[in-house]
């Protein structure tokens, strides 16, 4: 099969560049008896050359020369990745953006299976959701492959896989949720500044940083992140085929691969190779991998580098908020 690929690839390209000659030839060289031959032959040369991309771009589509998709979820997890403010440290690709590439995958001729590589220590917990949502509607074997680390939302996306794959050193687990805030209330005393503030509904200011944290406060607070975590460890025990209480008891800590295999939070340990060598007994044939990455406009491309050069100056300073509710965050 990987052959008859490789044989109707080939002929595309070929018939594609050669149509492109004639074209150019006739366009170029034949009919505009002004011209003279050298530019006629330099035109008839650049129309082959754009006639070669095209047929081989249409190869691509009509006979994939892969039969895996790579999708790599690397950084913390956030909803737009490196697109927050100019001074903020460029991330991976944000999660809309890694949804969106497993689903060109799901769509691609060629990918017959998904190969998720992950390397992220979690993050924000909706984010996590929709990639492992994605992940689980790809319609063919999943893998998903820890490299360092696999914590927390990273977890939470491995369980949308049917396997995951873990280096004997890489740090996995971390299955737990944590609420935190900045409590500024002593601080803004120092400095004169009052806090005074109109709401409607007693929680609704509840964390916020500038106020006093009473016991009502933290009660409703631990109960939204008590909450986050019984979704989580019911995500895992459905995902992971695991008990609840065991994956409780692990109190949120993480493990190296080798434990975390023992204890079946980890299907396998192995390296790259070993896991291309599982997907070829999935799917019967060699494993081609193609890495798939996001689709970026101009724009993005430009503001994702100017973020990069201002975090690299020392521009540092981000808000030091970032949840749900004011002044709080929420991560896995």
């Amino acid at each position: 099969m990987a052959d008859a690929d490789s044989v109707v690839r080939l002929g595309i390209v070929l018939l594609g560049t050669a149509a492109a000659v004639v074209a150019g030839a006739l366009v170029f060289v034949v009919f505009p008896t002004s011209l003279t031959d050298l530019l006629g032959v330099l035109l008839v040369l650049v129309t082959g050359l754009v006639g070669a991309r095209i047929a081989t771009s249409l190869a691509g589509s009509l006979a994939p020369s892969h039969n895996v998709a790579e999708v790599a979820v690397e950084g913390p997890i956030t909803r737009d990745g490196g697109s927050g403010g100019i001074a903020s440290a460029p991330t991976s690709p944000g999660a809309d953006d890694i949804v969106e590439q497993i689903e060109r995958a799901d769509d691609d001729r060629g990918a017959d299976a998904l190969l998720l590589k992950l390397n992220t220590p979690g993050g924000q917990i909706v984010p996590s959701e929709d990639i492992r949502l994605a992940a689980e509607a790809f319609d063919g074997p999943t893998v998903a492959y820890a490299t360092d680390v696999c914590a927390s939302g990273g977890y939470d996306i491995a369980a949308g896989c049917e396997e995951l794959w873990a280096r004997e050193g890489s740090i996995v687990g971390s299955i737990g949720v944590i609420g935190s805030r900045v409590n500024a209330s002593d601080l803004a005393d120092r400095m004169g500044v009052s806090y005074e503030q109109l709401t409607a509904g007693e929680y609704k200011d509840a964390g916020t940083p500038l106020k006093e944290f009473d016991e009502d406060d933290r009660k409703y607070l631990q109960g939204l992140i008590d909450d986050y975590y019984d979704q989580f460890v019911e995500t895992v025990a459905e995902g992971r085929d695991l008990d609840e209480a065991t994956i409780r008891d692990t109190e949120a800590r993480v493990f190296l691969g080798s434990e975390a295999h023992e204890m079946g939070l980890v299907d396998d340990i192995g390296t790259r190779e070993d896991v291309e060598d599982r997907l070829e007994s999935q799917l019967g044939e060699p494993v081609t991998v193609t890495e798939f990455e996001p689709q970026r406009g101009l724009r993005s491309k430009i503001r994702a580098g100017a973020q990069a050069v201002a975090f690299a100056l020392g521009a540092g300073l981000t808000s030091a908020f970032e949840g749900d509710v004011d002044g709080l965050s929420f991560r896995r």
